[in-house]
């Protein structure tokens, strides 16, 4: 039997990435996930679309596939932009941001990395793949 998928094609548009959690939210029921696991691949999603909408510097759609397999969910965020080098990405120092005027972002990779259960970054000039795999505890 085929695994069953969900594939979405996102414009890079205000709010876009709340079709995204609710197209989650309806998987994650389906897939008999708990309120926690279901909340936590809602906000790695958020996260890593606004990535997708802000840095990529496209003018093309973000891509979400959502693969249904028996003992997890893998989504697949995938746009068309100018890459980014995963190395170079800084990690802001919390003392910076802590009661300053410092933007309060730049925490998007490392929420995601802690909300899912494994994540795959694949960039180059042609494009982002942010693989997320959230295994599910029966």
């Amino acid at each position: 039997m085929k695994k069953p998928s969900v594939e979405l094609k996102l414009p890079i548009l205000p709010n876009m990435e709340l079709i995204a959690t609710q197209t989650a939210e309806v998987i994650a029921r389906h897939m008999e996930l708990t309120e926690d696991q279901g909340a936590e691949i809602s906000m790695a999603l958020i996260e890593a679309c606004i990535n997708a909408f802000e840095h990529s510097k496209s003018d093309n759609n973000v891509f979400i596939h959502f693969l249904i397999e028996e003992d997890s969910l893998i989504v697949k965020v995938i746009d068309q932009g100018i890459g980014f080098d995963k190395t170079k990405v800084e990690i802001p120092k919390i003392e910076n941001k802590v009661g300053k005027e410092e933007r309060k972002r730049g925490w998007g990779l490392q929420l995601i990395q802690e909300l899912m259960d494994s994540v795959e970054f694949e960039s180059n000039n042609e494009g982002t793949t942010v693989t997320m795999k959230k295994n599910i505890k029966h």
